[in-house]
């Protein structure tokens, strides 16, 4: 379930964490910060730091506490390799009176070989995921310099909901009657109706909206982009097209598709909607899932806040 969760589309802080915290960095929005590498400065594409010279990123992504054991337990040479990382090190660690597990290992694409660290951190109210990695050879930082960094995250209290949602690099000026939930990585927001904050199969109605950290792909390739983005989700099945369109609305181009499918878990069929919102250096996703029933009563208020989207 957690796994999905993060798919879907990742207390009171202790005096010794505290202390932590002291020299720590947060980005707005953000219960995970660190002490940032001299040259690196917080992301403005996904929460955490960058040195985009030197090709250098720490990502953080909260989770609910009872990812730890979950994360930890995937954290295996032969669970990474399915992922395409060569595991180089695992370690056991203690942050303050957090327990840790990190990894590390080396990527491989194509020609280029990625560096990359894997910190999980336990939390009595969450799960910190950081991911660190590196690319090219030219000034790089090496291990212990990583994993000097690494050691300085620091976790403070629990953000309220609506300063978290201020922090997102968008805006959903309509809500159309769903209530937000939880924010993820800075720049996710998922949205439901019903009483459960936690959605297990296509129970109650959901919403996600989340921008990409990366470049939006040309306009003849955003039609099999948007398919391909849809047909990728291991969430659902079975899944058939009944629209699929380009259109232009408020100076950009969006694209929208609207389908029915098995939701994989429950097996309950569904109808969704997937609506992306094209700029020249990112994209935003959108997602409505709807059991079939509920369909016509869903669908126009799906319509009503994407159309409510503002980028910032």
């Amino acid at each position: 379930m957690i796994l999905r969760s993060l798919a879907l589309v990742l207390s009171f802080v202790t005096a010794t964490a505290a202390a932590l915290a002291a020299g720590a960095v947060f980005p707005p929005g953000s219960r995970i910060g660190m002490e940032p590498l001299s040259e690196t400065a917080v992301s403005k594409r996904f929460t955490g730091f960058e040195d985009p010279a030197k090709g250098l990123a720490f990502t953080f992504v909260e989770m609910p506490p009872e990812a730890f054991q979950e994360l930890t337990s995937g954290l295996t040479a032969e669970r990474l390799k399915e992922q395409g990382v060569a595991l180089k090190a695992r370690e056991e660690l203690t942050l303050g009176e957090r327990n840790a597990v990190l990894v590390s290992g080396d990527q491989s694409l194509g020609q280029i070989v990625v560096r990359k660290w894997l910190l999980v951190v336990e939390d009595p109210t969450m799960t910190a995921f950081v991911i660190a990695q590196a690319i090219g050879s030219d000034g790089q930082r090496s291990d212990s310099e990583i994993k000097a960094a690494l050691a300085s995250i620091a976790i403070r209290p629990p953000l309220a909901l609506e300063d978290q949602i201020k922090a997102l690099p968008f805006r959903v000026t309509e809500r159309a009657g769903f209530r937000p939930v939880r924010v993820m990585a800075g720049n996710s927001l998922l949205l439901t109706e019903g009483p459960k904050d936690t959605v297990a199969g296509a129970e109650q109605p959901i919403v996600i909206v989340a921008q990409s950290t990366n470049p939006a792909p040309p306009p003849p390739q955003r039609d099999g982009f948007a398919r391909s983005a849809l047909f990728a989700n291991g969430l659902f099945k079975d899944l058939v097209l009944e629209r699929a369109q380009g259109f232009r609305q408020g100076g950009a181009d969006w694209h929208e598709i609207v389908a029915r499918g098995t939701d994989v878990q429950s097996g309950e069929p569904i109808v969704l909607t997937q609506t992306i919102r094209f700029a020249p250096d990112h994209y935003v996703r959108m997602l409505g899932v709807v059991k079939v029933d509920g369909r016509d009563a869903a669908l126009p208020r799906f319509r009503a806040l994407f159309d409510g989207l503002q980028v910032e």
